[in-house]
């Protein structure tokens, strides 16, 4: 494998739950509307054996890291990491929301590239957000479930986590697209594109720890619940809409809950 792949791949690898929580599995349901209810998961042996070995990875190496870092890190730091790595993810963001037919927050996603770039430091700080332009994730996957592609049968992919043929091909496209990686790895620079990797998957994990704990104890299935639960917020996220469902403890403009 040529170094690029092998660098995004890591990249991609130290996600882990933070790609759980974001690459969730939906389909469409008779008459057209997406039931996040409706379990299609026909290897469904397979999956609880690669999620219990994606959890043992998590308890013994990914949440003592991430609970380190929420511990130790500052607020206000942990809030400049990740507004960083979401502006590095800005352009992205445009593109889908570009390709999703949604010119007015395409335009919203480069005002935002451009002044948290210029006036932010390179983005360690939102400087748009308390003027109500704050940060949206869209990705390849999402793209194309609003184009109407089917996602398939839900998969619990090794380290990955929670997703879908279709959400896979998102996935992978969106590793490849994303320029400020392509940039870099096109200098041979691929030590920082290892450690955005690994930096993204610890925060966002760190933005997780007392949600997942508390489906964790509460749930009778913990595997079918975050299921369930990735396949109402990708449904959401396709019909644009806010949702509950897997939240984080708390983002970079609203500090800790």
């Amino acid at each position: 494998m040529r170094p690029s792949g092998f660098s995004r791949g890591l990249r991609a690898a130290t996600m882990s739950l933070s790609l759980a929580l974001a690459a969730c599995a939906t389909g469409p349901a008779p008459g057209g509307e997406v039931d996040p209810y409706q379990v299609n998961d026909p290897i469904e042996p397979v999956n609880r054996a690669i999620f219990s070995g994606n959890e043992a990875l998590d308890l013994y190496i990914i949440r003592p890291v991430a609970q380190v870092y929420h511990d130790y890190i500052p607020v206000p730091v942990q809030s400049s990491v990740r507004n960083f790595l979401n502006n590095l993810h800005e352009p992205i963001v445009f593109a889908n929301d570009l390709l999703q037919g949604r010119p007015a927050a395409a335009g919203n996603d480069l005002a935002r590239l451009a002044i948290n770039t210029t006036f932010g430091l390179g983005g360690l700080f939102d400087i748009t957000a308390p003027g109500g332009n704050t940060y949206h994730d869209a990705d390849f996957g999402q793209t194309f479930g609003v184009w109407g592609v089917p996602d398939g049968p839900y998969l619990v992919l090794p380290i990955f986590g929670p997703s879908n043929p279709r959400d896979t091909v998102g996935l992978i496209a969106g590793f490849y697209a994303d320029p400020a990686d392509a940039v870099a790895e096109a200098n041979n620079y691929y030590l920082p594109v290892i450690a955005r990797g690994v930096t993204d998957g610890i925060d966002t994990r760190s933005r997780y720890l007392s949600t997942l704990d508390r489906i964790k104890s509460t749930s009778l299935d913990y595997y079918a619940t975050i299921r369930s639960l990735s396949r109402q917020r990708r449904a959401a996220e396709i019909r644009h809409e806010e949702t509950n469902a897997l939240a984080p403890d708390f983002s970079p403009q609203q500090g800790p809950k």
